[in-house]
């Protein structure tokens, strides 16, 4: 998968689009990057990269270490902390999360959508040491697990009446997953709730089980958010899988 991003135009809004195309270059798991690791990743020639970061820089958002890399500074976690307190949706998440997953026995998920990717936003492992090992801020692609499959509903095909979408090694050939979408009082879609485990312990008979615990989750989410519940009735039983 080629990570270059599109060099940004010479023209209008040129330079902000440049620190941002910096500014985002930083991924999760990075410690630091180097120069000529934001280089290959922005499509920016270094001596460009090395004006930008002095706004960053100013601004609190980028340090640089004394070994010459940068890492992303203090001002990026108070924003994140701004976003958090003004959507503040994890107090309705979690606690449907923890449910899910103490009623099932595994790891319970929000993901949402990320441009071309579905981001896990919040997550309760499961108890069992033998488990799969994501966390917040983690993204994986849109592709046929049973997550990515939520994303990509459509309300009405959802108000139409489905059950929760299972996948088995669609992403990890070891995970199976199953999820529902869920959507907000504009009929939006917000994201999508999902249990996943491995997949000789989340078969489709086991996941089948854990259905209604799903939908049950779900439709209490989508209250506390505003929204319509749309799976404690009416759904069919044949399964999606993806």
């Amino acid at each position: 998968m080629n990570t270059t991003r599109p060099r940004p135009g010479v023209s209008g809004v040129a330079s902000a689009d440049r620190v941002l195309t910096v500014l985002t270059a930083f991924r999760v798991g990075d410690a630091a990057l180097s120069l000529a690791e934001l280089a290959s990743r922005t499509g920016l020639i270094k001596s460009t990269i090395m004006r930008l970061v002095v706004s960053l820089e100013k601004y609190g958002l980028v340090t640089r270490l004394a070994d010459g890399n940068y890492i992303l500074a203090s001002e990026v976690v108070r924003l994140n902390a701004v976003y958090q307190d003004s959507h503040d949706v994890g107090r309705h998440i979690m606690p449907r999360l923890h449910q899910l997953t103490e009623e099932s026995g595994e790891t319970a998920s929000y993901y949402v959508r990320h441009g071309a990717y579905r981001l896990c936003q919040y997550r309760v492992n499961s108890p069992h040491r033998l488990r799969l090992h994501l966390q917040p801020g983690d993204m994986r692609p849109m592709d046929k697990a049973a997550g990515a499959l939520a994303l990509q509903t459509p309300y009405e095909v959802a108000k139409a009446g489905i059950t929760p979408y299972y996948s088995c090694g669609a992403t990890d050939p070891h995970a199976s997953s199953l999820a529902l979408p869920i959507y907000d009082a504009q009929e939006e879609l917000l994201g999508a709730i999902v249990i996943s485990g491995p997949a000789n312990r989340l078969s489709l008979e086991r996941a089948e089980t854990l259905y209604e615990v799903l939908r049950k989750a779900a439709d209490e989410l989508t209250r506390s958010l505003g929204g319509k519940p749309l799976y404690g009735t009416g759904a069919t039983t044949k399964s999606r899988k993806g």
